[in-house]
């Protein structure tokens, strides 16, 4: 248990963090089945206050996708992209690092694999930001990561996994949900 709060604490430590303390309204649920209103194709169905980092979301989920489908190469691009609006953002400089090593990976297991670092410091800068309106879903597959288990960020409930896509593309559950403070 030690290992586990020190991990988060070093996490926490190192994450892409913004500048603005917004209050988030934070909900744990195990619930990965419901259906969401959310459409998947307009990752806009959550408005963020800083353009910035609403370009940091927006491109985040394109990334995302590219890893649910197995697209390596639309992954490259979009990791490219990602890196950009990363390294315009204040204290997401080392994320960009990140964004920056997926675009330049030899194969998809490569970008997996550094996704898990990538979503833990988004998912940070996320709780953070402020956001107007909808509800950014943060999902979790206990088997990512040899069993160590991977985080990411989604626009809607339904488990779609970047980690294994269509192998085990139902694999996970939202463990949180981050939106507009009330």
């Amino acid at each position: 248990m030690k290992r586990y709060f020190a991990v988060a604490a070093i996490m926490i430590a190192t994450s892409c963090t913004s500048n603005t303390n917004q209050k988030v309204a934070l909900s744990a649920t195990a619930d990965s089945t419901a259906a969401t209103v959310a459409d998947p194709a307009t990752p806009a169905s959550v408005k963020l206050k800083d353009a910035n980092v609403q370009s940091i979301y927006n491109g985040y989920l394109t990334l995302k996708d590219a890893l649910v489908n197995s697209k390596f190469e639309d992954a490259k691009k979009a990791a490219a992209e990602l890196k950009v609006n990363l390294a315009a953002e204040k204290g997401c400089e080392s994320t960009a690092v990140t964004a920056e090593k997926m675009a330049t990976a030899k194969d998809i297991a490569a970008q997996r694999k550094d996704f898990t670092a990538l979503s833990a410091d988004l998912i940070a800068l996320f709780k953070h930001a402020a956001v107007e309106t909808g509800t950014i879903y943060v999902q979790h597959c206990p088997m990512a990561n040899k069993g160590d288990g991977g985080d990411w960020l989604s626009s809607e409930k339904k488990i779609q996994n970047p980690y294994y896509g269509d192998e085990m593309m139902e694999c996970g559950r939202v463990v949180e949900e981050i939106k507009a403070a009330k």
